[in-house]
C-alpha cells in the first residue's frame, strides 16, 4: 500500500463526523478549555474547521506552540548584528526570514548587504561553512526539541572551525508548567505535539497528571488524530476523574522518545531559564552550550551584545496574548488589514506554524 493510502484512514470524513458526534453527545459537567501547543495543529484544526462541528462548551484554544513565534526579538537584533560584520554570514531557516526584530528583520538587513542566507538544515549550514573557509557562518539555532537534536548531532560531527551557533532553543514541558501555573485552573487539557513527543515520549509528560490531574493526548497531524484527541480529553473531563497523558500518536511516538536524541541534546546543552517572545522568562525553558563546548558560541566568538532596548511586541500587536490562549486572532484590530501574511505586523502572522496565520489562510469565504 502506499504512503497515501496508509494514510487514507486518518482522512476518512464519516470517520470524523462519528467522532464529533460522540464528542457532542457527551455531557460535561463545565464548559472546558483545551489548548494544544503545537502549530501544526492549529493549521490541522483551522483548514478542517473543526472549531464548527464542536459543541459550545469545548473550546480549542492556541498556545505557545511555534518556535519562530516565541522567538525573542533581542535574540534576532544578535544575529542581524552578526550578519553585518565582514566576512560573517547567518544562515537561518526560511521562517525566521521575515520575522521582526527590534527594528528589522532578517529580509530587510539582506536587502541593505548583510549576509544572511536560508538554510533547511543544521548540516546546511555546515556544509555552507566548509565551502566559505575564509568567513565566519553562525547557524540561528531556533526550534523545540524537535530541532536541538540535530543541532547537537551536527555539533558532535566535527564541523569545521569557522561554524558556530547562536541559540534560541525552547523546551515545551516547561512552558506546560508555566501556563498551568498562571491558569487558575482555566486549562482543562492539553493536546500535545506529535514531533516533540516523538523525543521526549509521553513519559515527558507525566508531570500533567501526577502533579497537576491535567489530562494530555499527544497527536498527530491528520484532522481525525486531532479530533481523536479532542475526544479523548473530553471523555476524561466527562468522568470527573483525575486527568492522565494518553498516547494517541503511537504510530510514531514511543513512550519513551529517543532516549539517544535527549542523550545528544543534553551532552551539548543545558536548560537554562530564558524568555519567551512577549511572555517573559520561564524557568528551565531553554537551552544553552555546556561550558565545555562554549567554542561553538556564536556570542562569544563575535562578542555580540545584547540589545537593551529589544522589543518583542510592536504597539497594537496581540501575540504574545494570542500564544498564551489569552485572546483570538480574529479580535485583534490589525488582523486582515494591517497584518497579513504578505505585510505581517507580528510574528504569528509571519510563520508557517503561527496561530494567525492558520486562522487568516482558513478563515470563512468573504470574511
Amino acid at each position: 500500500m502506499s504512503g497515501s493510502g496508509i494514510m487514507e484512514e486518518y482522512r476518512d470524513p464519516a470517520l470524523a463526523n462519528a467522532l464529533a458526534r460522540e464528542i457532542r453527545g457527551m455531557r460535561l459537567p463545565k464548559p472546558i478549555a483545551l489548548m494544544h501547543v503545537c502549530g501544526t495543529h492549529e493549521h490541522t484544526i483551522a483548514r478542517a474547521g473543526m472549531r464548527a462541528v464542536l459543541p459550545p462548551n469545548v473550546r480549542l484554544i492556541a498556545g505557545p506552540g511555534c518556535p519562530v513565534c516565541v522567538c525573542p526579538a533581542g535574540d534576532i537584533d544578535r544575529a542581524i548584528d552578526a550578519a553585518r560584520r565582514d566576512k560573517v554570514v547567518v544562515a537561518t531557516f526560511g521562517d525566521m526570514f521575515r520575522v521582526p526584530a527590534s527594528e528589522t528583520s532578517f529580509e530587510k538587513a539582506k536587502a541593505e548587504g548583510a549576509d544572511i542566507r536560508i538554510v533547511y538544515s543544521p548540516l546546511d549550514a555546515v556544509n555552507m561553512a566548509r565551502d566559505n573557509p575564509g568567513k565566519q557562518v553562525v547557524f540561528m539555532a531556533v526550534g523545540f526539541e524537535t530541532t536541538a537534536a540535530p543541532i547537537a548531532a551536527a555539533l558532535c560531527a566535527e564541523p569545521p572551525a569557522n561554524f558556530s551557533i547562536l541559540l534560541s532553543m525552547r523546551l515545551i514541558p516547561p512552558a506546560l508548567r508555566f501556563l498551568l501555573e498562571r491558569s487558575a485552573g482555566t486549562l482543562d487539557g492539553f493536546i500535545l505535539p506529535g514531533h516533540v513527543s516523538a523525543i521526549i515520549g509521553r513519559t515527558g509528560y507525566e508531570f500533567l497528571e501526577k502533579e497537576w490531574g491535567v489530562p494530555g493526548v499527544i497527536a498527530g497531524f491528520e484532522a481525525l488524530d486531532v479530533l481523536g484527541a479532542v475526544r479523548d480529553l473530553v471523555a476524561q473531563a466527562a468522568s470527573g476523574g483525575k486527568g492522565t497523558v494518553v498516547n494517541g500518536y503511537k504510530r510514531v511516538v514511543h513512550e519513551n522518545g529517543n532516549a539517544k536524541a535527549r542523550e545528544m541534546m543534553f551532552r551539548l546543552f543545558e536548560p537554562a531559564d530564558v524568555p519567551w517572545r512577549g511572555i517573559g522568562v520561564i524557568p528551565a525553558s531553554g537551552l544553552v552550550l555546556r561550558k565545555e563546548h562554549e567554542r561553538f558560541d556564536a556570542g562569544k566568538r563575535l562578542a555580540l551584545a545584547d540589545n537593551a532596548c529589544s522589543v518583542d511586541v510592536r504597539p497594537g500587536c496581540q501575540c504574545h496574548r494570542v500564544i498564551l490562549g489569552e485572546a483570538e486572532p480574529e479580535a485583534c484590530s490589525l488582523f486582515g488589514s494591517e497584518c497579513t501574511p504578505r505585510s505581517a505586523y507580528g510574528p504569528c502572522m509571519v510563520s508557517s506554524e503561527g496561530t494567525c496565520r492558520a486562522r487568516f489562510l482558513y478563515r470563512p469565504v468573504g470574511s
